[in-house]
């Protein structure tokens, strides 16, 4: 198991931008051997939800509650995963993973269980 920790959760006021981010715990190049990388977010009294998904082999997708606003992607060496988030709402409230599977997967998978590896998440909490 290669660690991920998330950093850049906070709390803003609806309309605001954040920018999450994860890398590995420790040797940072194990990284970049994950095939797909993934954002979920899970508010309570909801399923964990995909937010988005990127990999070797596929071009990052959205979920449609985020699609436009929120921008997943990767620095040029793969040893970290951001997701950019502009024009947050309240309901965009929730603790935010990040998620990695070696599956050569494509297109990536929306369902948690194809990710082995996650992080501890980061409070994501947007004010209306």
């Amino acid at each position: 198991q290669v660690p991920l920790v998330e950093s850049g959760g906070g709390s803003v006021e609806a309309g605001g931008t954040l920018t999450l981010s994860c890398g590995a715990s420790g040797d940072s190049s194990r990284f970049s051997q994950f095939y797909c990388l993934a954002w979920f977010r899970h508010a309570p009294g909801e399923a964990r939800e995909r937010v988005a998904t990127i990999g070797m082999d596929d071009s990052p997708r959205y979920s449609d509650s985020v699609k436009g606003r929120f921008t997943i992607s990767q620095d040029d060496d793969k040893t970290n995963l951001y997701l950019q988030m502009t024009s947050l709402k309240p309901e965009d409230t929730a603790m935010y993973y990040c998620a990695a599977s070696y599956g050569r997967y494509r297109p990536c998978p929306a369902a948690p269980r194809n990710y082995g590896t996650w992080g501890q998440g980061t409070q994501v909490t947007v004010s209306s």
